[in-house]
Parts: C-alpha cells; sequence; structure tokens
C-alpha cells in the first residue's frame, strides 16, 4: 500500500542545469528524468526526502521565483549536520541569505539556490516534537 507524501515540484529555469546543482549541493539522487538535454522533469531525494522540479511553463502558470522576482514558499531542509549541508550548497552555487544559528529551538540557516527558492536548513534542538504537541 503506497503511504501519503507531499513532494514539492519545484519550477525552475534551466532545469536541466538544476538537476546537477541540488546533486552537487545536497547529495540529490536522481530517482525519475525526461525530458532532454535542457528541459527535463526530474524526481529527486536526498536521503528519502522527494522533491521534484521542471522547467517552468508560463502557458500552464507554472511560474519560477526568477520570473516572479520572488517565491511563494520556503523549503525547509531537515539533516543531522545543517551546517555541512549549507557550507556544501555554498560551494555547489546557493547564496547564504542568513548564517547557521540557533534560534526557535533548532540549528538553522537559510540560503537561496541559483533559481531563485529558499531553502531553510537545519535540525530542532534536543527533544521533537516538544512535548504536549500532537
Amino acid at each position: 500500500m503506497r503511504q501519503t507524501g507531499i513532494a514539492p515540484n519545484l519550477s525552475v529555469r534551466r532545469s536541466a542545469e538544476a538537476v546537477d546543482f541540488y546533486k552537487r549541493a545536497f547529495g540529490a539522487v536522481v530517482l525519475h528524468l525526461v525530458g532532454n538535454e535542457t528541459d527535463v522533469v526530474a524526481q529527486l531525494s536526498v536521503d528519502g526526502a522527494e522533491f521534484w522540479i521542471a522547467e517552468e511553463s508560463p502557458e500552464h502558470l507554472n511560474f519560477s521565483p526568477e520570473s516572479l522576482d520572488g517565491g511563494t514558499a520556503r523549503i525547509i531542509l531537515t539533516v543531522e549536520d545543517p551546517d555541512a549541508m549549507v557550507e556544501r550548497a555554498v560551494a555547489a552555487g546557493a547564496t547564504l541569505v542568513v548564517a547557521m544559528e540557533d534560534n526557535y529551538g533548532w540549528r538553522l540557516g537559510r540560503i537561496v539556490d541559483p533559481y531563485g527558492h529558499h531553502w531553510e536548513v537545519g535540525k530542532p534542538l534536543g527533544e521533537w516534537p516538544p512535548p504536549g504537541c500532537d
């Protein structure tokens, strides 16, 4: 039986290039890929956390943050070593937006990828979820 899940589908420009960026930045692996040298749809996974990327298609009202001059959501990437992941992403071409810090009960930082998507990379400090949360 298939488990219910939610996986973001990120609209980007230069989708084939984006696949390579996410592989370098986050260690993503490609689970599914269709398309050509420049225009692809890909399902990616970072340690089991899945997401999709696809070339923006304004005719279908799918716009990249580059076309909108900003995004409408942030992606939260929870990993064991967020400091190392942010360093890796910046080395691959991401831009640091908020340096790593302990805040809100999390070790957390924020980057923006070359396609305009903002990623909060972190992990909870202490027990998660906190006691009393259902």
